[in-house]
């Protein structure tokens, strides 16, 4: 009987589907998914004989195992075999997609021995390369290799007439580079750029290369005009820093690297699997290729304030370092970025680490590792790789610093230190010396007092001088080259209120005498005391001779002062108060008219000028130490927004407001060329330069004096040229007559006077 189709309807209508139960008809008929998404086809296996295939398909089982479920037999691993022997692939299916990516991370790259390594790949991703053959020729095609596209000259600012520095103005969504014009308006380098980037403009430590950044990642400039130079793609990059020589750079992303599904543009995608997850990036500056990534130690995932730089350089660039619980991982540049001596450095409880800014000259080579390059106090070679750190108290342990040398990892110094609440390393630009300041906690707590360990580098046995203040240090400072240094301290008496200026500025230079508690000690060991002693009490006597090393010339007391900046140059520092509701700038000269104190001190401070500047939150000096800016950003507060240009004596040559002005930022310079006798030369002339620049500052202020000096120059041009023409014709004439010079002396009396002596 059939039935008709309204009735077949009506019946569909009654009966619910969902209520029937076939699970024992699809586990019956159940047929496998045979989708691609779930298989890998690995790459570098060895290739062994069909009798060994079982054996090697165990391993690899037990292998694959580890990151998902693999189906069973040839379902789950297949080994192609040709001739009797495997091919050196083999295909896997897993069970979950989530495997394939857990595969990928953990697996692609592994080593099974020394001369197989595994290489892995989505078979999906395969099947794309096939749907996408058209891109793939059989014949091979030689590739077009890029003509090669001047920058020009990348230093060519430094070739300016005047000498004149570049800077960097960053308001609204302009960038400009200018010249630096002193009290007049700012030249443009180049046309003002609007959205030149999306966040900020930075120079990279020696000027050579300017850096804007975008959603997409960094982009380089450089040369006269400032032409785009190299591209990084690193998506969403907020904080980037370079190593001392600009041979790499850092960059760091809240958004980990994620490789795009399409394989055409993985090809061109400049990371790999392995840097999939991360976020922090090494850049080689010249290829613009990733050297390394990183990813964030657990710690520092999701904190709101990061750590910056996350990665430290050696002075000349050959190593580098990163700080993680209870170790450092130390990096070779040279060796693509490897481990140093492939492990990490196992120091318990490490709190931070500074390198040395510029090679170690020990006191007749302190270290003893051959492999090493020796160096000596005369200031042969470069200089050793030194690095200090600071761990603190735990139960059975003081707190400590160290100085370790690389690549030996040879403590080469240690201190021991009780009550310790924090340290903070202050290393002197030339590397002789390291300041650590040690706050330090009353056995109550209750009380933060500051120490400052100075670390003497090229001295024997790096011998430690201690400084103890009965007050808190809230900013030190080092002159650079010299031993002077400035503190800003104050007292913890509890009441922390910031309306109460209780701040003191301390001047410190070293003794130029020797202290009474040295003579002490030369008599110790005239006696033969001194022998008795262990290489710690040797090392504690030491810290007490030196404890009057450093005395403080100069204090000013009850000030707001906060935040202290030298001139690159030395001798002139600004200290100043940067808050929200006030700003001042006082400028000092340390060496006033080059005196030296008659108290055995080599310092005479002096205070040239004051100048407040309400909503200040920068200060910048030039790279010359001729100039100072100091600035109101728009990125802290939207009042008063602009900059202010001075002299390195505190005059004021420009105050320009600018609406919704964010950066200033002065052009870098490279290291001077010039050597001491050199530098002795432009010192004892400097007189007769003195002259020129004098001239040249009138022509700059004055558009009439420059007209009149011009037109003199031109008219004294005239006359040496005229001269010049006539003095080569007089020359080529021959007179026949020889001139007879006669010289004849006449004495003339001008005055008599006459005096009756007694």
């Amino acid at each position: 009987m059939s039935i008709n189709e309204e009735d077949y309807l009506q019946l569909e209508k009654e009966i619910k589907l969902d209520d029937i139960d076939f699970s024992d008809l699809e586990s019956k008929y159940e047929v496998n998914n045979i989708g691609l998404d779930n298989y890998i086809i690995v790459d570098g296996a060895p290739i062994a004989p069909e009798s060994k295939v079982p054996i090697l398909i165990k391993v690899l089982r037990k292998l694959f195992s580890q990151v998902g479920e693999i189906y069973e037999g040839d379902e789950g691993i297949y080994m192609p075999l040709e001739n009797g022997k495997s091919k050196g692939y083999l295909f896997i299916q897993f069970k979950s997609n989530e495997s394939i990516e857990l595969a990928i991370k953990k697996l692609h790259g592994k080593k099974l021995d020394q001369n197989h390594r595994l290489l892995i790949n989505k078979l999906s991703d395969m099947e794309k390369y096939q749907v996408n053959e058209k891109f793939i020729n059989e014949e091979f095609i030689e590739p077009k290799i890029e003509s090669f596209q001047s920058h020009g000259y990348l230093k060519s600012w430094l070739q300016d007439e005047q000498g004149r520095d570049q800077m960097i103005l960053h308001f609204n969504e302009t960038v400009g580079i200018y010249w630096n014009k002193k009290s007049n308006e700012p030249e443009s380098v180049i046309e003002p750029r609007k959205g030149f980037t999306s966040k900020y403009a930075k120079f990279s430590p020696k000027g050579t290369y300017l850096f804007s950044i975008h959603p997409q990642g960094i982009q380089s400039w450089g040369g006269e005009n400032f032409h785009s130079i190299k591209r990084f793609f690193h998506q969403q990059v907020r904080l980037i820093d370079f190593s001392p020589n600009e041979k790499f750079m850092v960059t760091l992303s809240p958004i980990p690297i994620s490789l795009p599904d399409s394989t055409i543009d993985r090809a061109q995608f400049p990371f790999g699997p392995e840097s999939e997850g991360h976020k922090l990036v090494i850049w080689n500056m010249i290829t613009g290729e990733p050297m390394r990534t990183f990813a964030l130690p657990p710690h520092l995932e999701g904190q709101k304030e990061m750590p910056w730089p996350l990665v430290k350089w050696s002075f000349d660039d050959k190593y580098c370092a990163r700080q993680g619980p209870d170790a450092l991982a130390i990096y070779e540049t040279e060796s693509n970025f490897q481990l140093l001596d492939k492990k990490l450095v196992k120091i318990d409880g490490i709190q931070d680490f500074e390198w040395a800014p510029a090679g170690v000259k020990f006191h007749n080579t302190n270290t003893n590792n051959n492999n090493n390059k020796k160096t000596n106090d005369d200031g042969d070679g470069d200089g050793e790789h030194v690095l200090s750190y600071w761990t603190p108290e735990s139960t059975n342990q003081t707190a400590r610093v160290a100085l370790m040398q690389i690549p030996s990892r040879e403590i080469l110094r240690t201190v021991n230190l009780f009550q310790v609440s924090d340290c903070k390393m202050h290393w002197q630009s030339n590397g002789k010396l390291l300041c650590v300041k040690v706050d330090r906690h009353t056995k109550s707590g209750k009380t933060i007092f500051s120490n400052l360990e100075f670390f003497k580098i090229n001295e024997k046995d790096i011998p430690v001088e201690k400084l103890e203040l009965k007050d808190v240090v809230v900013n030190f400072a080092w002159e650079p080259n010299t031993e002077r240094f400035i503190t800003i301290s104050r007292l913890d008496d509890g009441n922390p209120n910031p309306a109460i200026p209780k701040n003191t500025i301390s001047f410190y230079a070293p003794e130029t005498t020797k202290t009474k508690t040295g003579n002490k000690n030369t008599n110790l060991k005239k006696k033969g005391v001194g022998a008795a002693f262990t290489n710690q009490q040797q090392q504690q006597q030491q810290q007490q001779q030196s404890s009057s090393k450093y005395k403080a010339y100069t204090k000013i007391e009850n000030k707001h002062s906060n935040t202290i900046f030298w001139s690159p140059k030395g001798r002139y520092v600004v200290i100043a108060t940067i808050s929200r509701t006030s700003g001042e700038l006082e400028f000092f000269d340390v060496s006033f008219d080059d005196e030296i104190n008659k108290k055995s001190l080599p310092a005479n401070v002096k205070l040239l000028k004051t100048d407040k500047f309400a909503g200040m939150t920068n200060i910048s000096w030039d790279p010359s130490g001729r100039f100072v800016a100091a600035w109101s950003t728009s990125w802290l507060h939207a009042i008063d927004n602009g900059y202010r240009l001075y002299e390195f004596t505190g005059n004021l040559l420009r105050d320009d407001s600018i609406d919704q002005f964010k950066d200033f930022v002065w052009r870098p310079r490279p290291p001077t060329l010039l050597t001491n006798n050199d530098k002795k030369k432009v010192r004892s002339n400097l007189r007769e330069y003195s002259a020129q620049f004098e001239e040249a500052d009138a022509m700059e202020a004055d558009a009439a004096v420059k007209e009149i000096i011009l037109a003199r120059r031109k008219a004294l041009e005239d006359w040496r040229n005229y001269r010049a023409k006539h003095i080569s014709k007089q020359g080529n004439s021959k007179n026949e007559v020889q001139a007879e010079i006669i010289e004849e002396i006449k004495e003339e009396i001008i005055e008599e006077k006459e005096e009756i002596v007694e």
